[in-house]
Formats: structure tokens, C-alpha cells, sequence
């Protein structure tokens, strides 16, 4: 088989979004029907990801975290090694059985429930030895399957308007299991209950629409808890012989439909014609329906947006988590270049925006609108506007509130809402905003940036809903450009800022590119001059031009600064 091809189908296999409702019996972690917003940590070890359930996805409000597959698998560094089995060992490279109870215990600790990626319609193609030890040969796993176990179509998949083509023959040559026989079934049973009897609260299918519906659901009906949350990743082809609505009584589908449109729609339409987006579009029932901006396969094939994308990107997503349609995954992955490259460090996070680390999860304008979403959670969309263009605003009953300007100049304006009036936070920005008796408030949006508000959060800081900022210091936001290998740090007369030295400047984040943001640690009353310069890959230094820029950090809190970089 050849490695680029595998890679290239997998990024049609190998991801869905997390589309959570509750489980019908309670589970171990956060009461069930509060969250619904699943944080899918791609490629991250087990204790990367417990370690970011206490740190960042517990605190947020994320009610779910999905996990890459656990299952043994061929070796290799490429991602897509992690879709190949070898056997239902818990024996990856993301780390083993101890570690993966581990795991879960202390994301249920944090709140948060798990979702394990479950490969279920084939095992791995060509021979070799696992990452746990295990020796296989195609359509030969010792212990587990040999070739009666397999669908009888050798034939790679050629043919999508042929529903046996599609669900019998084999995928990029991966050896196709014969789910419709009980014993195949009966093993990928024991397999799930098996990740059940460690605690984990709900399974992604992968490959869905390579399987009948009729066998998922023979499978589900021998679990131990055959209520237990499952979503189906059954990609949306028009004309093809499999529709993803066929998967809807078994359980969640993944409507990839959804993240198609918002990419058409942030880079090439208006976001006025988001007013209706969901099932008016043509969408499956939100209820039912995972939605997602980007997943691990549509970032690399295109077909979505993706963090290269900047402040289209992250608007996207604060539109989704504000947005009532189905339930949303973020998605949290690394930087790439190479599509098949594998995670940085074999998927050990020993911090975000480090070794290639995105950690989409926990940017401010994203981790922000979790609570948002959660807040909101029952109340309708109420006072839409647009200006017919790219800038949106709209409520959520009396709970909620987002404005979005995703054009090229600053937006200012008075905003009708049906808040109750008083104080309140905007969490994409940790400001404070005074909602009027009449429920209105004025603000000034910058370009590619938001304003949200909701009733969980009516101070910012210490006590809010959103992660709090540093106590006292400077929060650095800059409009900026840049090319692919170029940062934007900041720097000043300040040990904190790099004391004019830009090989020791703290580096800015671009997760609102083109606004590049950083919150400082200053003390009280701190005088301050700074200057921003963009680095290259090559080291090379570019000063901004003029005078140098000063401020003082107040008696309490921060000093906000918004500042455009001068060629």
C-alpha cells in the first residue's frame, strides 16, 4: 500500500466532531444536558490531555474531551499511523493502559466526560510488528481476526454511487472487517465495554459510512450501557449511494456540510447570510448534529477553514459556540506543513504555543465562548442585525450576546439586546461593558474581532466566568501583518519586555490574526516604553517605525493597549 495514498483517504476517515447530548443514564463526570461543547485534543498524550482537563478544559465549561484512538496500532510518526489497529490492546503511542484510566479518572475529577476515537471498520494493511508488540500480517491479528473475519470485496473502494462497493470493499486497501458477522461484532463489542469498564462516556465511530447502519446498531445493542453516547463520523457526498441520515437512530452524526458552508461563507460570501444557518440550509436536525470549523482531515484536505485562515478562523468559531445548531467540537491540534507529519515530542504537550502546539482550545476568544454557549443553552436567537456585509450582532433571549466584525475597518455602534440592564464582561476582550436600562450598550470593534456577553460573566477577573487575566501588567494588542515565518513580539525598558533586547522579546499570539494579542505581568504602577518588531524564521528583525510607545500599569488591574504597527 502506498503511505501517501493511505494518508490522503484517512483524511476522509479519520476525523468527526463530537456532536454530545447526554448520555441517557448519568455518567461519572458533570451532570448530564448542562455542556455540550467537546474539546477533540488531536494527537495528544493521555497525560497531556489530563493535565489540560484540570488546567484549562474543567475551568472553561468544556463538557467533553475527545482522545485520539487508544487501540494498538502500526508504528510510525505520521498521524494517520493512529487509524491503522493492530489489535484492542490500549498499547499507543499516546500512551498505555495505566495512563488512559488515568486520565479519564482525573478528567471526570475536572468535570469533564470522554469520548474515546473508536476505529472499528477495518485493521491495519501490510505486515509488521504494533506499537504494543503485537506481530500481524494482513487479515492476520493473532489472537483477534484472520481472514474469514473480513468483508469479501479485496478490492479497494472505487465506487460511491455503490453502497456495497462503499461498505464492503476495502478502504485505501485497509483490511475491511465483516461487521456483519457476530463474531466480528462480538470482538469490537468486547473492545468498547472494555473502554467502558475504564469510564469512558461515549464513542466517535470512525468510518461510519463504511459500515451499515444495521451493523453499528447490532453493535451498539451489546454494549454494557447500549444508551452510552456515540457520534458517527458519515461524510456528506452529493449523489452518493450512503446519506449521513441513514446513522441518525443510532445515534450523533457529524454534519460536515455545516463546516463546509461557514468556510464558504467567511472567505467569500456575507455573514448577513448567516441569519438562518442550520437546518434552513439544508442541514440535518441539530439535535443529532456534531458540528465543527475545522477537524484534523478537513484542516489538511482544504475543504474547511483552518488555523492558517487567522481572524477568520477564530471568528468562525465564536460564531459557532454562540450559534443554537447542533453540538460543536474544537478542535486542538499542532502547526503543519507536511499533512502525514506526526504530533511534535510523540504527542507530549509540555506547553501551548511551544513545539508546534496550537492549543485552539484554550485561546481567549475561543475557551471564552464555552461559558458563553453553556449560559445560553435553551434561549432562542433574538435581536439579529447585520449591515448586509460582514458584520453581525445577535442575542440569545435575556442570557447572551455576540457582535462580530469580520471586515477590514473598526465597527462602532449602539447594540439593542434584550439583557437585563447593569455590568457586565466582555469575555473576548476581559472589558467591562454597561448594558442600559433599555438593554443597550455602545462599543468599538475592531476589525476581525468580537464583543460577547452573557449573564455568567458580569465582572471581569478574578470571580468571572473566563479564565482570569494577570492581576496587574499590560494587555498588548497589535494590527499586524505578516507572511508565513513571521511573529510579532514586543519589547521595552523592561526585564518582563526584554529590555530592548528583541532576541529575548516576548513573542505575541496571532489566534486573532491580524490582531496579535499578549498579556504581561507588570507590577502596580509600573512605567513603562515598548516598541513591537517582527521576527522572522531566519532570526531577522524588523523595528517598528516612530517614537517609542509608553504607559503605566494602574494601582489595580491592567493597562489595555491597542496599538497598529507602524511600518
Amino acid at each position: 500500500m502506498a503511505k501517501k495514498t493511505v494518508a490522503a483517504a484517512l483524511a476522509l476517515v479519520a476525523g468527526a466532531a463530537v456532536a454530545v447530548t447526554a448520555p441517557p443514564t448519568p455518567a461519572a463526570a458533570a451532570p448530564p444536558g448542562g455542556k455540550d461543547v467537546t474539546a477533540v485534543m488531536f494527537e495528544w498524550s493521555f497525560a497531556s490531555v489530563a493535565k489540560a482537563c484540570t488546567d484549562t478544559l474543567g475551568p472553561a465549561g468544556y463538557g467533553y474531551v475527545q482522545v485520539s484512538p487508544p487501540q494498538e496500532h502500526i508504528q510510525g510518526g505520521q498521524w494517520w499511523t493512529s487509524y491503522q489497529p493492530v489489535s484492542y490492546r490500549i498499547a499507543g503511542r499516546l500512551g498505555d493502559r495505566t495512563a488512559f484510566k488515568s486520565m479519564v479518572d482525573t478528567c471526570h475529577g475536572a468535570g469533564v466526560k470522554v469520548v474515546a476515537d473508536t476505529v472499528i471498520n477495518h485493521m491495519a494493511a501490510g505486515n509488521g510488528t504494533g506499537t504494543g508488540g503485537s506481530s500481524y500480517t494482513k487479515y492476520g491479528y493473532p489472537g483477534l481476526y484472520s481472514a474469514p473475519d473480513m468483508d469479501d470485496c479485496t478490492a479497494q473502494i472505487t465506487n460511491y454511487q455503490d453502497r456495497v462497493n462503499v461498505q464492503h470493499c476495502e478502504l485505501v486497501g485497509l483490511a475491511d472487517l465483516d461487521t456483519g458477522e457476530e463474531y466480528v461484532r462480538s470482538k469490537i463489542a468486547g473492545y468498547m465495554n472494555d473502554l467502558l469498564s475504564l469510564g469512558v462516556d461515549g464513542f466517535r465511530i470512525d468510518a461510519a459510512k463504511h459500515m451499515p447502519a444495521a451493523d453499528l446498531a447490532a453493535i451498539k445493542a451489546k454494549l454494557t450501557n447500549p444508551g452510552v453516547y456515540w457520534k458517527q463520523e458519515a461524510i456528506h457526498g452529493a449523489g452518493e449511494a450512503v446519506s449521513p441520515s441513514e446513522y441518525l437512530g443510532n445515534g450523533d452524526v457529524q454534519e460536515f456540510r455545516y463546516a463546509r458552508d461557514l468556510k464558504r461563507v467567511f472567505l467569500g460570501e456575507n455573514l448577513a447570510h448567516l441569519k438562518n444557518f442550520g437546518e434552513a440550509w439544508g442541514h440535518m436536525e441539530s439535535g443529532r448534529s456534531g458540528v465543527f470549523v475545522d477537524n484534523h482531515d478537513t484542516e489538511r484536505g482544504g475543504d474547511t477553514l483552518t488555523y492558517k485562515n487567522g481572524s477568520a478562523y477564530t471568528l468562525a468559531s465564536v460564531f459557532m459556540l454562540a450559534w443554537p445548531y447542533g453540538s460543536p467540537d474544537v478542535h486542538s491540534g499542532y502547526e503543519w506543513s507536511d499533512k502525514d507529519a506526526g504530533p511534535p515530542s510523540g504527542g507530549n504537550v509540555s506547553a501551548c504555543y511551544s513545539d508546534g502546539w496550537k492549543c485552539q482550545h484554550a485561546w481567549r476568544e475561543i475557551a471564552s465562548m464555552v461559558a458563553f454557549r453553556n449560559v445560553a443553552r435553551g434561549q432562542g436567537v433574538t435581536n439579529w442585525w447585520d449591515n448586509g456585509g460582514d458584520q453581525i450582532a445577535f442575542g440569545r433571549g435575556t442570557k447572551a450576546y455576540v457582535a462580530i466584525n469580520h471586515e477590514t475597518s473598526a465597527l462602532t455602534r449602539t447594540f439593542q439586546t434584550s439583557l437585563p440592564g447593569g455590568d457586565y464582561c466582555d469575555v473576548q476582550n476581559n472589558r467591562p461593558v454597561t448594558v442600559n436600562g433599555s438593554g443597550q450598550f455602545t462599543a468599538t470593534l475592531g476589525a476581525g474581532t468580537a464583543v460577547a456577553l452573557h449573564a455568567g460573566a458580569r465582572t471581569c477577573g478574578a470571580g468571572s466566568t473566563t479564565p482570569p487575566p494577570a492581576t496587574t501588567g499590560a494587555s498588548f494588542a497589535v494590527n499586524a501583518t505578516t507572511v508565513p515565518g513571521q511573529n510579532i513580539h514586543v519589547t521595552g525598558d523592561h526585564p518582563a519586555l526584554g529590555n530592548w533586547n528583541a532576541a529575548a522579546a516576548p513573542k505575541l499570539d496571532p489566534a486573532a490574526y491580524p490582531v496579535w494579542k499578549l498579556d504581561v505581568n507588570l507590577p502596580a504602577g509600573t512605567a513603562f516604553a515598548y516598541k513591537y518588531v517582527r521576527k522572522d524564521a531566519a532570526g531577522n528583525v524588523t523595528w517598528e517605525s516612530g517614537a517609542n510607545r509608553t504607559a503605566t500599569v494602574p494601582a489595580s488591574g491592567k493597562v489595555t493597549l491597542n496599538d497598529t504597527f507602524r511600518p
